[in-house]
């Protein structure tokens, strides 16, 4: 008999095209305008942040996270965090958030930033950035702005642009 239950494991070289066809599949061409993806044109996903969800050998999910800087402070950007549609609403999302958190403040992380829905992500403790306290390139939808502290206070007087961590730039 198969085993159906849901395997969340850390991003490996070998997903990266079944991820980028998930991708396709779910955010459309349009999705390579959008700030967020503005950011990953030239630092890459950091594989041991990175995870994917599988039922059996099926990918139904992902989630990657990069390194980026709010103003001079190292940060993660998560995202996308994407799951295929007939496997939505039955915790895939979840448990890839829940192990993309824990492993980076395993790790010595200490703020994590999206953008995305606040009302699904604030049932694990993102929450919205206040208006003018930081800044993305290209287009971006402010009230979808979201941080969480894995180290409490790790966001105070924190502001600036949001930007590559140029020190991890992908080699050319």
């Amino acid at each position: 008999m198969t085993d159906l239950s849901l395997t969340i494991r850390a991003e490996t070289p070998n997903d990266a095209q079944v991820i980028e066809r998930l991708h396709e599949r779910t955010f459309g061409p349009g999705r390579f305008v959008l700030s967020a993806y503005r950011l990953r044109e030239y630092v890459d996903h950091l594989l041991d942040l990175s995870f994917t969800a599988r039922i059996g050998t099926l990918l139904v999910g992902s989630v990657r996270q990069l390194p980026i800087l709010i103003g001079t402070t190292p940060a993660l950007l998560l995202g996308p965090l994407t799951v295929e549609p007939p496997f939505r609403s039955r915790g895939v999302g979840r448990a890839l958030l829940d192990r993309a958190l824990g492993d980076a403040k395993a790790k010595g992380h200490r703020l994590i930033v999206l953008v995305g829905d606040e009302a699904y992500y604030r049932r694990v403790g993102f929450k919205l950035i206040p208006p003018g306290r930081v800044t993305m390139p290209g287009p971006v939808d402010y009230s979808r702005l979201l941080v969480i502290e894995l180290v409490e206070g790790a966001f105070d007087g924190i502001a600036g642009p949001i930007r590559p961590d140029w020190s991890k730039v992908r080699e050319v």
